[in-house]
């Protein structure tokens, strides 16, 4: 059994934890604490202010950390947070023997790899376990739009980290027609994470707003998204909706392009939004791929109910690599 320090460092928040690993596996996560990054001005500080809410004078010298940016190079610039880490620098700065760095969305793929049916409740397709052979699409939206893919063979498992969340946007009816024309006026190219994420739901309101001729009302995405899960505004409720549709569409594109037989939703605003992607137009989106309008009929889509997948992954990271390394 091994200690270490996990951490989920994202566009907006870094997490951490201790947790306890052992034979390829996740013992114990410890409680989390969560720190905004925009409140330290590098990584070890927010690292310090971790050991002091603990109340720990050393932490523990071993550490695996899940960061929402590719691992490569020798200075790793978030995509949506200032922090600049330096790999080879890290491990000195922070007091460790050894670190483990993984991508955010790889992680998850980790925790889906060890999680157990409770963590992985039913979204919509045939309502069966992940398949134990084959491919596995993670997609997940949070203050941008991750993506990995989970590969399983013969009882052992790899996980690809990728950037599937900056593909293009694909309008697939008039209205998105219009909405990736306004966007376009904005940005020089339109992902599809300019729509399906946190910042994507600001995006389509205000576009949908200005097509209705209403006033914009709302400036602050927190306000924004809270008014989307009250349905208190028609035209917040239909930037909402469209979201749905655009993440069932997209996340139907990753499994297509990954050959899955099983999909995952993840991300923090994908647990937020479990009850309305049940009942909205996700399901249809993500099965309405044309001559595979079948297969993907047959593809389980689960989502992440666990509270801390990101922390749990980069443990399960960690377990793993000591395993193959034993």
């Amino acid at each position: 059994m091994t200690e270490i320090v996990v951490g989920d460092i994202g566009g907006t928040n870094a997490r951490f934890a201790i947790a306890r690993v052992g034979d390829g596996r996740v013992v114990e996560l410890g409680e989390p604490v969560t720190l905004k990054c925009a409140d330290y001005a590098s990584l070890a500080l927010a690292w310090e202010a971790f050991a002091r809410r603990i109340g720990r004078v050393a932490l523990p010298r071993r550490a695996g950390l899940a960061i929402a940016t590719p691992i490569q190079g020798d200075i790793l610039k978030m995509t949506n947070n200032p922090w600049v880490i330096q790999p080879s620098q890290l491990a000195s700065r922070l007091g460790l023997d050894d670190v483990l760095l993984v991508n955010d969305f790889g992680a998850i793929g980790h925790a889906v790899a060890q999680f157990g049916e409770d963590d992985l409740p039913h979204l919509c397709g045939p309502d069966q376990p992940l398949p134990e052979e084959g491919a596995i699409t993670i997609v997940g939206p949070g203050t941008g739009l991750g993506a990995a893919c989970l590969y399983r063979r013969e009882g052992r498992y790899a996980v690809l980290a990728t950037e599937g969340g900056h593909v293009d946007f694909a309008p697939l009816d008039g209205l998105e027609d219009k909405i990736l024309a306004a966007l376009r006026r904005r940005f020089r190219r339109v992902s599809v994470e300019r729509i399906v994420s946190g910042p994507g739901l600001s995006n389509l309101y205000e576009v949908i707003a200005q097509m209705q001729g209403a006033p914009i009302t709302c400036h602050d995405n927190r306000e924004l998204w809270d008014k989307a899960m009250e349905g208190s505004d028609s035209i917040v409720s239909a930037a909402l909706e469209r979201f749905c549709l655009s993440l069932g569409a997209v996340a139907g594109d990753l499994a297509l392009a990954h050959g899955a037989k099983g999909v995952v939703i993840a991300g923090g605003l994908g647990q937020r939004l479990a009850g309305r992607l049940r009942h909205s137009g996700f399901a249809d989106r993500f099965v309405a791929k044309g001559r595979f309008e079948s297969m993907m009929s047959d593809i389980p889509v689960k989502i992440v109910a666990h509270p801390q997948p990101g922390l749990f992954g980069a443990a399960g990271a960690y377990a793993t690599r000591m395993q193959h390394e034993a």
